[in-house]
């Protein structure tokens, strides 16, 4: 109790610096947590991906379409346990700020390989049977308070021309790690339009959906699917549907790794903060502790003094730092576009490190002040000025 009462006399000495410190912990530790949750953001769509779903697209590029017709040549592979597809179709809703995906797909089937997208059985067969129903995310209808039955009007880009969709169901995401802002509409009502206004772009799709029976076969199910399709005009690369995602990434990489290191990088600020207070403090008091050796105190005592100083300012910074986290990075979605991060929460394992950080780092600020310290006989610390 009386080093407790020593440790909160010694904090408090230098109110100012010590605030100071603590103030610059904490600001380290909430931009931790902030660039932390905006990597695990980014990767999202990669943690979500099943391991028995795999994606053909086009080999060249995934811009490229692929025919229809693939699909039962695909569905007749060993392995394959049920084929769908999807076609991204861009366009506009409200304004160009609100992003969401907005994707043409079996209507069928879609649902099926998708199960971590739930929607009542009721809801998808209204949709199955309305050509230009759509489907959508609960939290595209919390945004735009939306409900079953009204209109989205949507102003075609990569599609040109206006469209409209009934919406007949929402969809709710199976666990956190699923997009739950996704608009899904028949693929058979855009492909109809493309029949009387684009007949070169009839009968496409943008990729195909492959559901697997056992994952351990993926690369021999993506060979057998690829195969059949050599030497045609339009030869596929398949690959599993986390590998397809990791893709999307791929552009991105330099920066996302840049923000991890940085984001480490903020580790080694906070400890020279800390370390640098707790030196200062540690020479202001060499002829304190020689005095509180001469009373009888041990190494243990001033051990106790030092490192219980240095952890409970880290601990009290990092508690901060943390709290801090949640309204800062609500903020910081808040501030981006509309959709661009779909999934952005702040993760356990992010707010474990921050907490396992500072603690690490109140502990080796301590090791030199403490060897300083302890190492410094009695007379050479009365000796010792300033």
């Amino acid at each position: 109790m009386r080093i407790l009462k020593l440790i909160l006399k010694n904090m408090v000495r230098h109110k100012l610096r010590t605030f100071l410190t603590i103030l610059g912990i904490a600001i380290a530790v909430t931009a931790f947590g902030l660039l932390r949750t905006v990597v695990t953001a980014w990767y999202a769509g990669v943690e979500a991906s099943a391991a028995n779903r795999l994606i053909t697209r086009h080999s060249v590029s995934f811009i490229f379409p692929l025919p229809l017709a693939y699909k039962n040549q695909i569905e007749n592979v060993p392995g394959v346990e049920r084929v769908t597809y999807a076609n991204w179709f861009g366009g506009v809703y409200i304004d160009k700020n609100q992003f969401f995906a907005r994707l043409a797909v079996d209507a069928e089937a879609f649902f099926d390989v998708y199960s971590e997208l739930v929607v009542s059985p009721d809801q998808l067969a209204n949709f199955q049977k309305e050509r230009n129903a759509c489907i959508i995310g609960d939290q595209l209808a919390q945004r735009y308070n939306l409900k079953i039955g009204d209109i989205m009007p949507v102003e075609g880009d990569i599609y040109p021309g206006q469209w409209e969709f009934v919406i007949r169901g929402i969809y709710r995401p199976r666990d956190k790690t699923v997009d739950p802002s996704n608009m899904l509409f028949h693929w058979q009502y855009l492909d109809e339009r493309m029949k009387q206004e684009w007949p070169s772009r009839a009968s496409q799709i943008g990729w195909y959906i492959v559901r697997i029976s056992n994952p351990d076969n993926a690369a021999t199910v993506s060979d057998g699917i690829d195969k059949l399709f050599q030497n045609s005009r339009a030869e596929t690369k398949t690959e599993t549907e986390r590998a397809f995602q990791q893709g999307f990434l791929a552009a991105a990489s330099a920066i996302i790794t840049a923000m991890n290191v940085i984001s480490f990088v903020i580790i080694g600020i906070i400890m020279l903060v800390l370390g640098n207070t707790m030196i200062m403090a540690a020479r202001e008091r060499i002829r304190e502790y020689a005095v509180l050796k001469t009373l009888g105190f041990s190494a243990k005592h001033l051990v106790s003094l030092i490192a219980g100083e240095s952890l409970m300012i880290s601990i009290l910074a990092g508690g901060i730092g943390i709290a801090a986290t949640f309204p800062i990075t609500e903020g910081f979605a808040a501030a981006l576009p509309q959709g661009w991060f779909p999934i952005f929460n702040v993760e356990p394992i992010t707010i474990i490190l921050a907490g396992t950080s500072a603690l690490l780092v109140g502990i080796l600020a301590a090791l030199f002040p403490i060897q300083r310290s302890v190492g410094t006989s009695i007379v050479d610390g009365l000796r010792q000025i300033g």
